[in-house]
C-alpha cells in the first residue's frame, strides 16, 4: 500500500479541495517554513487510516476543513479512497470508503457522505494489505484483552512524528501511549513473519488446553474433597447414632464400606412409639381440682375470720358489761333502801339542772345487764363448736391440697422424663433423616474420581503436545532471527551517517523487549538513550525504520509500503527556522547525507518503498529537487504556500 494523494475539502463546497500528490515508490519531500502545516500531513494520513482522533491542533486546519481524504494504491493495482469527516468533538468513527481499479481518483466534495465507519475501514484496508483474518489471544493469565490484528497495528511502523523521531527512549509511533507498546510487541512477530495465524491459533489452543487442565484439576480436587467429606460426615453420623441408641459397638476407625453398612443399619431401627396423651389429661384434672380446693379454702378462711371477729367483739362486749356492773356494785347504790331525791346533789344538797337517775332505774339497768351477760355466756359454747367445725373442714381441705400438690409434683417429674424421652425420640428421628439424606446423595465417587483422573491426564497430554508444537514454533527466537537480518542493514547505514558508537566492531540492532535501538559492543549492550545527542537519536531512528521497511518489502509482509517522517533534520537547525536554507552554520554535509540515505534506500527497494519527508531543509542537489513534491515558502509574488490555501482563511 502506497499513497497517491492527500486531499482536504473545505467547508464551502464551492471551493476546490487542497490536494497534495505523492509519487509511489520514490522519495517524497515536502519542504517549507515553520507553521505551514507540514506536521499536520502525517496526522491526517494516520487519521484517514482509521484513528478515532485526528490529533490536529486547534488551528486553521481544524476550523476550515470538512473532510480529509486519502487515495491509496495496493500491490495488485487496486485503489481505495479513505475519507474521514472532521469530527464535531474530539473524535469520530464516521468514514467514507470507495474501492476501484487503477482509474479511481479523488471524489468530488458532493460525493463525500458517511457510508462506513472506522472499524470497517480498517477491516477493508487490512484485507487489501493481505493481513490474515485472525484474533490475537494474549497468553493465559495476561491482564490484557484480545484484539483483531489489522492495519491499526501495522500503521505503527509507518510514522515518525517530530517528537518521536528525536526520542531518546522509544523507537515506534505512539509507543508511549497506554497499551501501544504491548500491541507492538504482540504483533511485531507476525508482521516480521516470525508468527502467523497458525502460531496464534496454537497459542490460543494451548491457552484453552491449560484452562481445561486447571478445570479438570479443580473437578478432581472437588471430588476428592467430597469423598473425604462424605467419609468424615459418615463417621460423625455413626457416633451420633451410637449416642442416640440407634447403634451399638461402632468400630473406632471403620472403613468406607463399614460406614455405609452401619448407616443403613441405623435406618432399620423402628421409630419409637409416641408418648400417650393421658398424662396431659390427668395434669389438667389435678389442676382443676386444685383450683376448686383453693376456692373452698378461701371460703372457709373467710368464715373463720368472721367467727373470730364476732368472738372478739363478744369478749369486748362482755368485758364492758362486767366493768359497768362492778362499778355499780362498788358504789353500793343498788340497794332499794337508799332511795333519795334525785333533784339535788347528795353531796352539797344543791339543786341539779338535770336530775340524776334514781336508784330504782339503776337497779333495773343492772338487772338487764346481768341478764345479757348470762345470755352471752350461753352463746359462747355454740360459737366455739361452730368454729371448731369450720376449722376441721379447713384442715381437711389443706390435707387434700397437700395431696393434690404432691400428685402434681409427681406428675411434673414424670412429664419432664417423658419430655426428655420425647426429645430423644425426635433427635433419633432427625438423625435417621440425616442419614437417609446422606446415603441418598452419597454416590461413592470411586468411579467418578477415576474418570476425572483420566480426563486430567488427557488434558495434560494435549497441553504437552501443544507445548511441543509451540516450542517448535519458537516465536521469540524467530523474531530475534529476523531482527538480526534487520540489524545487518542498520549497522552499515549507521556507520555511513557516522552515528555515535557505530564504528566497528559495534553493531546496531532493535531490542524486541525494549522496543528501542541497542548497540551491541564487545563489552556489552548499550541502549540508544546512552548514545547521546539529538543527531544520534534521529540517525538511529532513521536507520532502524529504513532497515525495518527494507526487510518488510523484501519479504512482502502486510505492512503499508510507506514511511512518513517529520523533521528528520531538526537537530541541525533552530527550533523553528523560517527557512533552513538560510541557516549558514548548519551541518549541511550531514543533512545531505541523511537525505541521500533516504533516497538511496528507496532506490534499493526498487519502487516497493515510498518515503514521505516533511522538513525545513531544501537542498540544491538535483536528486533532492526531483524528490520535492511541495515547497511551502512564499513565491515571487509573496504569496505564502501552506497546507491550507490563503483564500480558505479569508
Amino acid at each position: 500500500m502506497q499513497l497517491l494523494a492527500l486531499a482536504l475539502y473545505n467547508q464551502d463546497n464551492r471551493k476546490p479541495p487542497r490536494v497534495l500528490r505523492f509519487r509511489p515508490g520514490r522519495l517524497n519531500i515536502l519542504t517549507g517554513e515553520s507553521e505551514t502545516g507540514k506536521s499536520g500531513v502525517l496526522a491526517i494520513i494516520d487519521f484517514c487510516l482509521g484513528r478515532s482522533k485526528p490529533g490536529l491542533p486547534d488551528n486553521p486546519i481544524d476550523r476550515t476543513v470538512a473532510w480529509y481524504a486519502l487515495l491509496a494504491e495496493f500491490r495488485d493495482g487496486r485503489r481505495m479512497v479513505l475519507a474521514r469527516p472532521r469530527p464535531a468533538g474530539e473524535s469520530t468513527i464516521e468514514a467514507f470508503v470507495r474501492s476501484g481499479d487503477e482509474t479511481l481518483g479523488l471524489p468530488s466534495a458532493d460525493e463525500l457522505i458517511v457510508n462506513s465507519n472506522a472499524a470497517a475501514l480498517r477491516s477493508e484496508v487490512s484485507a487489501h494489505l493481505g493481513i490474515e483474518d485472525f484474533r490475537f489471544q494474549p497468553p493465559a493469565g495476561a491482564a490484557r484483552y484480545s484484539f483483531d490484528v489489522s492495519v491499526a497495528q501495522a500503521a505503527l511502523f509507518c510514522f515518525q512524528s517530530q517528537d518521536e523521531i528525536a526520542a531518546s527512549h522509544t523507537l515506534f509511533h505512539r509507543q508511549t501511549e497506554n497499551g501501544i507498546a504491548q500491541a507492538i510487541k504482540d504483533t511485531l512477530p507476525y508482521f516480521l513473519g516470525a508468527a502467523g495465524p497458525e502460531q496464534a491459533l496454537r497459542q490460543h489452543r494451548l491457552g484453552d488446553a491449560r484452562r481445561e487442565v486447571r478445570a479438570a484439576q479443580r473437578k478432581l480436587d472437588a471430588a476428592l474433597r467430597q469423598r473425604e467429606a462424605l467419609d468424615t460426615n459418615g463417621i460423625a453420623l455413626l457416633r451420633l447414632a451410637q449416642s442416640e441408641g440407634l447403634l451399638s459397638d461402632v468400630p473406632t476407625a471403620p472403613d468406607a464400606d463399614t460406614v455405609q453398612a452401619l448407616l443403613r443399619k441405623a435406618l432399620t431401627v423402628p421409630p419409637l412409639a409416641p408418648i400417650s396423651s393421658d398424662i396431659g389429661d390427668r395434669r389438667q384434672e389435678l389442676n382443676e381440682e386444685r383450683r376448686t380446693l383453693r376456692a373452698q379454702l378461701q371460703e372457709f378462711d373467710a368464715a373463720l375470720t368472721t367467727v373470730d371477729r364476732w368472738q372478739r367483739r363478744s369478749f369486748d362486749f362482755i368485758g364492758e358489761l362486767h366493768f359497768q356492773v362492778d362499778r355499780l356494785k362498788t358504789l353500793d347504790l343498788l340497794g332499794p333502801e337508799r332511795d333519795h331525791n334525785t333533784d339535788v346533789c347528795p353531796m352539797c344538797t344543791q339543786p341539779l339542772e338535770h336530775p340524776d337517775p334514781s336508784a330504782r332505774d339503776i337497779a333495773r339497768l343492772t338487772d338487764r345487764l346481768s341478764e345479757e351477760l348470762e345470755q352471752a355466756a350461753g352463746v359462747q359454747p355454740v360459737r366455739q363448736e361452730h368454729r371448731q367445725a369450720l376449722q376441721a373442714q379447713r384442715d381437711s381441705l389443706v390435707e387434700r391440697l397437700k395431696t393434690n400438690g404432691a400428685l402434681i409434683k409427681e406428675l411434673m417429674a414424670s412429664d419432664e422424663n417423658m419430655a426428655r424421652l420425647q426429645e430423644q425420640h425426635l433427635r433419633a428421628a432427625h438423625l435417621q433423616g440425616r442419614i437417609a439424606q446422606t446415603l441418598a446423595h452419597d454416590h461413592r465417587p470411586t468411579d467418578t474420581i477415576g474418570q476425572l483422573r483420566n480426563a486430567l491426564a488427557s488434558a495434560q497430554e494435549v497441553v504437552s503436545v501443544l507445548e511441543e508444537h509451540v516450542a517448535n514454533d519458537d516465536v521469540p527466537a524467530e523474531t530475534e532471527h529476523r531482527l538480526a537480518d534487520i540489524a545487518a542493514d542498520m549497522t552499515p547505514w549507521a556507520r555511513r551517517l557516522q552515528l555515535g558508537q557505530s564504528a566497528a566492531p559495534n553493531e546496531a540492532g532493535i531490542s524486541f523487549n525494549g522496543l528501542k535501538v541497542v548497540i551491541r559492543r564487545p563489552q556489552g549492550r548499550l541502549a540508544q538513550e546512552r548514545v547521546g545527542s539529538a543527531k544520534n537519536y534521529i540517525g538511529y531512528h532513521l536507520v532502524a525504520h529504513l532497515a525495518l521497511h527494507t526487510y518488510l518489502r523484501r519479504h512482502n509482509r502486510p505492512v503499508p509500503s510507506f514511511l512518513a517522517l517529520d523533521q528528520p533534520t531538526q537537530a541541525f537547525f533552530p527550533s523553528k527556522p523560517r527557512d533552513a536554507s538560510t541557516v549558514p552554520d548548519a551541518d549541511w554535509s550531514t543533512v545531505t547525507e541523511y537525505f541521500r540515505l533516504l533516497h538511496d534506500v528507496t532506490e534499493l527497494n526498487e519502487g516497493k518503498l515510498q518515503i514521505i519527508v516533511c522538513d525545513h531543509a531544501n537542498l540544491p542537489d538535483d536528486w533532492f529537487q526531483e524528490a520535492v513534491i511541495g515547497n511551502w515558502r512564499p513565491d515571487d509574488n509573496g504569496t505564502r504556500n501552506a497546507l491550507i490555501p490563503p483564500d480558505w482563511l479569508a
